[in-house]
């Protein structure tokens, strides 16, 4: 299972998120320099936890901060907070939480109590419940899709520290913003060529299933209802959220962005 979760977050961090600031306003000259970040902290995720693992998943932290500061910079040239904001400030800080999380497990440091298993899948949720999830509902949503979406996030991870009630709220509030953003993108694959329509119904249609598959994990564990084991739960919807919606949704807004 965690051979998967590695390839799930080397997807992310060396194809999703690279892609994904092209897309931001906050994008500088050329994305290159992310790459400088994420190749080391991509293989930190094959190498035996130790120093040198370590030492690259800080490297990949480091970027994460540099994405903090394309925020800031941001904000502070608007001076304002409007909604679809809320969603662009919260995929350029989420992969932080995410780069965190990654230095604490390479470093067998079981941050905040939370085992590295627990870890490691934080690492992969972040970069794709936080980054991805945010990106899409900035660039194809607005309104309520753009507030809750980073509202469930928000939400989950304070259940890690609340409670699984809490992060059963987090769940709802997200998989409601989700299935928005999904409703976003059907309408919006419409107007597009065959491709990328192909490629945003896609996007648009794992949502169902996968935020289905996420709010029945979060219930069972307030109540006593039936939801897949961890590792099944790992190969469906992490992959499918993975492929089916961050990676085919990025590769339909660079399409429409090419013209």
């Amino acid at each position: 299972m965690i051979l998967l979760v590695h390839a799930v977050v080397s997807l992310g961090m060396l194809i999703v998120v690279p892609l994904g600031l092209t897309l931001l306003p906050t994008r500088t000259t050329s994305t290159r320099w992310w790459f400088a970040f994420a190749v080391p902290g991509a293989v930190s995720l094959w190498l035996p936890r130790g120093a040198v693992s370590i030492t690259l998943a800080s490297v990949y932290f480091a970027g994460t901060v540099v994405l903090i500061a394309l925020a800031a910079r941001h904000f502070l040239s608007h001076r304002a907070l409007q909604t679809r904001q809320i969603a662009l400030y919260t995929a350029l800080v989420t992969p932080s939480i995410a780069a965190l999380a990654l230095v604490a497990e390479r470093s067998s440091y079981e941050l905040f109590g939370f085992n590295l298993t627990v870890l490691s899948l934080t690492v992969a949720h972040f970069h794709f419940a936080g980054f991805a999830a945010a990106l899409m509902a900035y660039l194809s949503a607005d309104g309520l899709a753009a507030v809750s979406v980073p509202l469930g996030t928000g939400l989950v991870l304070l259940g890690f520290f609340l409670g699984d009630p809490v992060e059963l709220a987090g769940a709802v509030v997200l998989t409601a913003g989700m299935w928005l953003v999904g409703w976003s993108l059907w309408r919006r694959s419409r107007r597009a060529d065959r491709s990328t329509a192909i490629l945003l119904v896609v996007s648009g249609s794992v949502l169902v299933v996968t935020m289905l598959l996420a709010v029945s994990w979060a219930l069972g564990h307030v109540v006593d209802t039936p939801y897949l084991p961890l590792e099944w739960m790992v190969a469906t919807h992490g992959v499918a959220n993975a492929v089916g919606f961050a990676l085919c949704g990025v590769l339909a807004m660079r399409r429409e962005e090419a013209g």
